[in-house]
């Protein structure tokens, strides 16, 4: 970079740092008389000012995908800005209602966000996992007409202290991680403290041992050009083993602080004295803030150096927080504001006049033009939008299993996975399974049998090689589409967040499905939220679930999973009975989670379907016989949108059983046992309480804005339901996922289902201990339905 670009671009960055403040500033201005306040990003944003203007001004290229820590946000939006990416109008509505978002978001931000933040830790992670999704695609020759990016994270580094990141290196490593930078803004303050000593040392040793390579960005180009001079090197000891806490006071305090406290330390009436004494207080302030990530030469010699290569690199880039203002240093400046006076302050030094605060270019001082073709120039900009479209892959007009008399739906996964894994079709190539360590046990087996497990190098199964008898093909090689995980969850939601976004990050579509044991999805659950935050698109298949696996005790069983699915935004749950209704499901699945069309509601069910989105599918291992049937099309769309009459009720019905999973035998055996004293008893399937529900509302909100006719499935499904008709709801999991039922016509509700821990022993045991076998479902019958005493019911 030439002389005069540099001076450009530092320029630039203090233009960014100016827009940032005003834009927190102005945001607080706002919203005062409401009590918001925008602490934490005015300090943490600062700090991290030169590092974002050296990558997007100069570094990043339009392949690159860029993770920005979530408390630099206004600086991102700034650089947006200046770039022709953001408009003036959601810079002014920062924090506003849809103007810039407090963390950058794929989903709510206007400017080129290519990965949300705003979870800690997670955004990082992401990048590791993208940067996998790209090998991945490049082994499959997918994407060849495209250069390879670069995926980058800035991270905080109290970010260092979220578990997921390190759980993210070590799957890292064993993939061949390549094409990842994550720069730590090392400015040594948490939201609470100044962080412990020593920590980048640790860093380091963590980073090298996982095969990155580590570059230390301590000392900028003024320190480095002090340090040269006679008594520099006794600087250089001094602020290497200056206390974290020690150095931020002082930058705090300034330079009279900094002069008083190296002539304490230092003071030797020879080469030390005479290096301070040329300086003023404001010159020795200046160099003693020269950190290397705030130095625009120290960090674009670094980037570009490491542009050589492909390796995974770690940049601790040591900065202040609060670079460049008044609370610079302070411990407490996390949730610092700048007062009215401090920014009147800050504008005259920017050399910003009043009413020109917003003015896009106002205190750059450089020819207008020159500037323009500055940034015309920037790499980032050379190719415009980022975010691909791409074609939909055609689905089978069915998914075909081998029928058996009695299954699971977990085996019938497994099973409808195999004989896709039979096609040669562009939909089974398509096709990217994960597991976290439990690919056999949640019957992905066959599947990988088929289609065997992706690694950038070829691996021989060594049991097959030594023709040691084996069920399973364990080969691993470029041509395989299962990513084999280790046993955390939260990788396993990344992975699948990074390959559901992989249409909009690299042009090229993949169908992903993940597999975990169903109780710990809990353990992923931030991860789970964050993908779908992201818009991300894959069928996530929880298995077993429920009681089910009663032998393995409550460490083993899942209460409050089918509420998750009912409440997470971005995620259409189901939990099929019957492994034909999973067939239609997940045909169902992989076509909605290619779908990109507007929010408007769909006039049948209300629900938002032409949007799209990922699929959670509950399944068990649970074996049920199955029903000998053909379905109808209408049959069919019932299940998708929730649910079906099993047994339709008749005009007088007393009582409506209604089940979901694998209870469906309980439910049945039920009816049977109530049928003979209780009238025209109804049996309602529910595969989707998800969506019968988000049908509803959406339902009442459209009659509350004049569309009197809305209706949705559910309202359908009861509206001939007699008025004096109780309903008993009942599932293999917390009974609030069904107990709204009643209030959709006003009806009756008694609502089963596990509220508690398990234990061991029999399903037989459990479903009694929970009341949710036959006897208990039918004793519900009997308390909620008045009539006589039903006679199958036995007394205890």
């Amino acid at each position: 970079m030439t002389l005069v670009s540099l001076e450009i671009l530092s320029a630039l960055e203090r233009k960014v740092l100016w827009l940032a403040t005003w834009m927190i500033h102005n945001a607080n201005h706002l919203r005062e008389d409401a009590g918001l306040k925008v602490g934490g990003h005015q300090a943490s944003s600062a700090s991290s000012s030169t590092i974002l203007s050296a990558l997007y001004f100069a570094i990043v290229r339009p392949q690159d995908r860029v993770a920005v820590k979530p408390h630099a946000s206004p600086i991102f939006h700034a650089i947006q800005y200046l770039l022709g990416n953001q408009s003036l109008d959601n810079l002014q509505n920062f924090r506003g209602f849809k103007g810039a978002q407090s963390y950058p978001s794929r989903t709510k931000d206007a400017d080129d966000v290519d990965f949300s933040t705003g979870s800690v830790g997670l955004g990082v992670a992401q990048t590791l996992f993208a940067s996998l999704v790209q090998d991945y695609l490049r082994a499959k020759g997918l994407g060849a007409g495209k250069p390879e990016g670069r995926m980058i994270a800035l991270l905080g580094d109290a970010e260092m202290d979220e578990g997921n990141i390190f759980e993210a290196l070590l799957e890292g490593s064993k993939h061949g991680l390549r094409n990842t930078w994550w720069v730590v803004d090392y400015n040594r303050q948490s939201l609470d403290a100044v962080v412990r000593e020593g920590l980048w040392s640790k860093f380091e040793g963590i980073f090298r041992n996982f095969g990155w390579d580590v570059v230390v960005l301590r000392h900028g180009k003024m320190q480095q050009a002090a340090f040269a001079e006679p008594g520099g090197e006794r600087l250089r000891e001094w602020i290497e083993a200056c206390p974290n806490q020690l150095y931020s006071a002082l930058t705090f305090q300034g330079g009279a602080a900094w002069r008083r406290r190296l002539s304490d330390d230092l003071c030797d009436q020879g080469p030390v004295s005479r290096l301070m004494d040329a300086r003023s207080d404001d010159e020795l302030a200046a160099l003693m803030d020269n950190l290397g990530g705030h130095d625009l030469q120290s960090l674009l010699d670094a980037f570009e150096a490491a542009q050589q290569h492909d390796r995974p690199v770690c940049f601790i880039a040591y900065t202040i927080k609060g670079f460049g203002l008044p609370l610079a240093g302070h411990k407490d400046n996390h949730a610092g504001l700048l007062t009215a006076s401090q920014v009147e302050g800050l504008r005259r030094t920017m050399n910003i006049r009043e009413g020109h605060e917003w003015d896009r270019l106002e205190g750059v001082e450089h020819e207008p033009s020159a500037i323009e073709e500055f940034l015309k120039a920037v790499p980032f900009r050379q190719q415009g939008p980022r975010r691909y479209r791409t074609e939909t892959v055609a689905i089978p007009e069915a998914l075909h299993v081998s029928a058996q008399p009695a299954m699971s739906t977990q085996q019938g996964f497994g099973l409808i996975m195999n004989e896709i894994g039979k096609s040669d079709s562009e939909f089974a190539r398509r096709i990217v399974t994960t597991s976290p360590d439990v690919t056999v046990s949640t019957n992905l087996g066959a599947w990988v049998n088929r289609r065997a497990l992706f690694a950038r190098e070829e691996m021989v199964d060594i049991f097959k090689k030594e023709r040691i008898p084996s069920t399973y093909n364990w080969t691993f090689s470029p041509k395989g589409q299962h990513f084999e995980l280790g046993i955390a969850e939260m990788n396993l939601f990344t992975m699948l967040s990074a390959l559901g976004l992989s249409h909009s990050i690299f042009g090229e579509r993949l169908l992903p499905v993940g597999t975990l044991y169903d109780p710990f999805i809990e353990r992923g659950l931030d991860a789970l939220n964050y993908a779908c935050y992201q818009a991300a698109r894959f069928i996530v298949v929880g298995t077993p679930s429920g009681v089910a696996l009663a032998p393995e005790g409550g460490a083993h069983q899942s209460i409050a999973t089918p509420l998750i699915g009912l409440a997470q935004d971005g995620l259409a749950s189901f939990e099929p009975a019957f492994v034909d209704e999973l067939a239609i499901i997940m045909r169902w699945a992989f076509d909605y989670m290619q779908r990109d069309g507007d929010s408007d509601h769909d006039e049948t069910t209300l629900l938002r379907d032409k949007v799209g989105g990922s699929v959670y599918l509950r399944l068990s291992t649970r074996t049920l016989e199955q029903p000998q049937r053909k379905l109808s099309p209408a049959h069919e769309e019932d299940i998708i949108n929730g649910g079906y009459w099993m047994r339709r009720p008749g005009p007088n019905a007393q009582v409506v059983v209604a089940y979901t999973g694998a209870v469906a035998p309980e439910a049945i055996e039920a009816v049977g046992l109530v049928g003979e004293d209780r009238r025209d008893v109804g049996l309602l399937a529910i595969t989707s309480a998800d969506r019968l529900n988000a049908g509803w509302t959406a339902a009442q909100r459209a009659r509350d804005h004049g569309l009197v006719h809305a209706r949705s499935h559910v309202e359908r499904l009861l509206a001939d339901v007699p008025a004096h008709c109780a309903l008993v709801s009942v599932l293999d999991g917390h009974p609030a996922t069904l107990a709204w039922l009643g209030s959709v016509d006003g009806h009756r509700t008694r609502s089963l289902g596990v509220e508690h821990f398990g234990q061991t022993g029999t399903i037989a045991d459990l479903y009694r201990h929970f009341g949710i076998d036959a006897q208990g479902i039918a004793k519900a019958v009997q308390a909620i339905s008045p009539g006589k005493p039903i006679r199958h019911v036995r007394v205890v």
